[in-house]
């Protein structure tokens, strides 16, 4: 039987649906949302990263020193993809998801939340 130790952090894999096309395809807004849900989030924010696609999506890498936030967006199904791991008792990725979904006007979304741990 493998013991597992503490918790490091939480890892959150979070689909969202039915996002606002035009915010998913805007690069600015995407960093801006990233920003404000690292903050959410309770992490701290180093730096992001982004690149647009053509003729649609983003991706962008929120660095924190907790860990990190990305997303991928496909604009065209309204869908991101987002991966939000933070280590610390004082962060919660799952705020940032939350954050997320409010700012691209999803409608629906999957969430799957998993605990990072050492081996005992």
């Amino acid at each position: 039987m493998n013991e597992v130790a503490d918790s490091v952090g939480l890892h959150c894999i979070y689909e969202l649906y039915a996002g606002n096309q035009d915010k998913l395809n805007d690069e600015a807004f995407v960093k801006e949302a990233l920003t404000q849900a690292a903050q959410q989030s309770g992490a701290t924010l180093i730096s992001i990263a982004s690149h647009k696609f053509n003729p649609q999506g983003v991706t962008a890498l929120a660095l924190l020193s907790e860990s990190h936030i990305s997303i991928h967006t496909w604009p065209e199904r309204g869908y991101a993809a987002v991966d939000a791991f933070t280590c610390g008792s004082h962060t919660d990725p799952e705020k940032a998801c939350n954050y997320l979904k409010q700012s691209f006007d999803s409608t629906e979304g999957s969430i799957r939340i998993f605990k990072r741990c050492l081996p005992a």
